[in-house]
């Protein structure tokens, strides 16, 4: 691109909603990458449906930002055939329609955990923590994270330069792997009363719950200050108790510290299993709501060890390069990573 200057640089569109809350941003192409240049905050509910919110967004950005031209808006739901329904609300999202309402030249959906595939690459060191310094190539690229279930995706460079793909890994059938993550198991399905228990029922936020509950459970724990908690978690739905279970495992208590160390390892298990089944070569990164809050962990042998303890593939583990994205603006950044992409593909930014 050559020399412009800032009232000239093109500008693309990002955006991450979901149920709750969507934020919107315009981002520059500077020399040093992709720079944020306005954002706002928006309660989704508020809206009739996305259109009217990015015409808002759009008309009332600062002055001196230049409309975008392409654009790129993760969403909490699948995406089929351009197109989103949006979960928990009742949106029907068409790509077409919102460049139309965006007054840009394209605009395209994707899942809000494929998405962060196309930002990994190009993630700064104050957005990620390496785990597990290893080799990268151009290889397919891994991402899983646990927030309020397990999230999924994979990436591979092809012809039209990197590709995320959509993946529903977290709901495979967890495979305990010692007997206290059986009992664990067998329990778990009584009290969900359920046949099959999927990966995202123990590793996720709520799976630290989980865990917790059936520890608490026990007749030896009768008297402990969380058990009342945890039923009114388990039996009202209400209450916190995975953020009680860190704080109390943060602070030392035994029993809330050997339901955090079982959730790590389930979880480091399930990330040497993704790892295998993408062989991703060019990287594994660990994201989702739960990453920040648990770096320590993360970074520590409860988790690395059950990720690298794959048999005959532990040498192909232990050599990759795996790392936490702690960005809660992840999914936004890797939208406009995404734009560019479309951007650059159209000749716009050459």
């Amino acid at each position: 691109m050559s020399v412009q200057t800032a009232m000239s640089r093109p500008t693309l569109l990002a955006g991450d909603m979901g149920g709750t809350k969507t934020l919107l941003a315009i981002y520059s192409l500077e020399t040093h990458g992709l720079q944020q240049q306005h954002l706002q905050r928006y309660v989704s509910a508020e809206w009739p449906s996305l259109e009217p919110m990015l015409e808002s967004f759009l008309k009332e950005r600062p002055d001196g930002i230049n409309a975008p031209t392409h654009g790129c808006i993760a969403v909490a739901g699948p995406v089929r055939n351009r197109s989103a329904q949006i979960t928990n609300l009742p949106w029907q999202l068409q790509e077409q329609t919102l460049a139309l309402a965006a007054g840009i030249e394209q605009l395209e959906l994707v899942n809000d955990f494929g998405v962060l595939i196309y930002g990994l690459p190009h993630l700064s060191d104050d957005q990620q923590v390496v785990l597990q310094a290893g080799a990268q190539d151009d290889g397919p690229l891994a991402i899983l994270g646990a927030g309020t279930g397990l999230g999924m995706a994979r990436g591979q460079t092809g012809d039209q330069g990197l590709q995320a793909l959509a993946s529903e890994g977290g709901h495979r059938e967890f495979a305990p792997r010692n007997d206290q993550e059986w009992e664990l198991a067998c329990w778990l399905k009584a009290d969900l009363q359920v046949e099959r228990l999927s990966i995202e029922r123990i590793v996720s936020g709520t799976g630290l719950g989980h865990i917790a509950n059936w520890l608490l459970q026990k007749p030896e724990a009768k008297d402990h200050p969380l058990r009342a908690a945890a039923q009114n978690w388990r039996q009202r739905q209400t209450g916190d108790l995975p953020a009680l279970v860190s704080q109390s495992a943060a602070e030392g208590e035994p029993l809330m510290h050997r339901a955090r160390e079982i959730w790590l390892a389930a979880y480091g298990a399930a990330a040497g299993d993704l790892a295998l089944q993408e062989l991703c070569s060019g990287g594994l990164w660990v994201g989702g709501g739960t990453a920040a809050k648990q770096i320590d962990g993360l970074r520590s042998d409860i988790f690395l060890e059950p990720m690298r303890a794959k048999g005959r593939f532990k040498q192909f583990i232990s050599d990759l390069q795996v790392t936490a994205v702690i960005d809660p603006e992840a999914g936004l950044f890797s939208a406009a990573c995404r734009a560019r992409m479309l951007a650059e593909s159209s000749g716009r930014l050459d």
